[in-house]
């Protein structure tokens, strides 16, 4: 399984940032300071907290 992060999260080991990984259908996510800890998604579910996200519609829960 080869694990990919953001361009954004910055380069070399100290920087933490959530990692992905495509494994058949689904798709792993992981924080790469805790990566024994894997939530598992399928695409479809993804996509819509991903267009969630930058749409802004779960800003209140970072608060």
């Amino acid at each position: 399984m080869t694990w990919r992060k953001s361009s954004f999260s910055g380069h070399g080991e100290t920087n933490d940032c959530v990692e992905l990984a495509s494994v058949c259908d689904e798709i792993r996510l992981r924080e790469s300071d805790t990566p024994a800890d894997i939530l598992t998604t399928t695409p479809g579910p993804l996509g819509t907290f991903i267009r969630a996200v930058k749409a802004g519609a779960l800003d209140h829960l970072g608060r």
